[in-house]
């Protein structure tokens, strides 16, 4: 189910993307600009019909995107990884207690780390599973601000476009230059050899949601070349797929 439309009084602009995928914080950090441009990206989002695929998460910059989309009236899917550490303790004590009262201990009832969410919730095996169904079912994806984890999800965009595992424009938007380190390190990685010149330009790079929404788009409209901002790579892995083989 959609959120209620709350962009009848914001011009709507239909986006050459169906669904994009985003790779935020749970956190909202300290500074008030990351936020900013979260629901400023939201608001994109909106404006083009685009629809969000994420991590399922309902705080720090995840809600506020996963909520700012969901009330302009896109669909929303957050997919969730659900962990559970049951130990021998835990079960005796579920043993007795449901023997005894016929109930089922707190320690072993299901808890979503990330609280509730907003829109369509869909819950993966593990985290691997989770990138792929996110990577599945978008048709580009962005990173803003965060932390270990967000950084691992683009990363691993960039890898699998650098492979041939697919074709889809990764987009980083480096809020206050908060990327600019973690963007020297990509440069470090290709004055020493490590990373080829065209597969430094996989991601494409932006101060603001507008700017790098319109960037991204560049490369699908009808003529339009991929190339122009994507490199086109030997197809190491040709098929696209995103099982791994076993």
């Amino acid at each position: 189910m959609e959120g209620t439309d709350l962009s009848s009084t914001t011009e709507q602009k239909l986006g050459r993307f169906k669904r994009v995928c985003v790779f935020c914080g749970s956190k909202a950090g300290y500074k008030s600009t990351y936020a900013e441009a979260t629901i400023e990206l939201g608001k994109i989002l909106v404006q083009r019909k685009i629809d969000l695929v994420y991590g399922g998460g309902s705080v720090g910059l995840m809600g506020l995107i996963s909520q700012t989309v969901f009330s302009g009236g896109c669909h929303v899917l957050g997919y969730v990884f659900i962990q559970i550490y049951i130990s021998v303790y835990h079960v005796a004590n579920f043993v007795v207690s449901f023997m005894m009262y016929r109930v089922i201990p707190k320690a072993l009832q299901i808890h979503e780390i990330s609280g509730e969410t907003v829109g369509e919730v869909k819950t993966v095996a593990d985290m691997h599973q989770r990138k792929s169904e996110m990577a599945k079912h978008a048709d580009a994806f962005v990173a803003l601000p965060g932390g270990y984890g967000t950084m691992e999800e683009l990363l691993e965009m960039i890898t699998w476009a650098q492979l041939g595992i697919h074709d889809k424009p990764v987009g980083l938007l480096n809020v206050d230059g908060y990327y600019d380190s973690l963007l020297a390190l990509f440069d470090k990685g290709v004055e020493e050899g490590f990373i080829d010149n065209a597969a430094r330009k996989i991601v494409v790079i932006a101060n603001t949601a507008e700017e790098l929404i319109q960037t991204m788009e560049v490369g699908r409209g009808e003529g339009a070349l991929l190339e122009e901002y994507v490199a086109v790579h030997d197809k190491v892995a040709p098929r696209q797929r995103w099982e791994v083989d076993q």
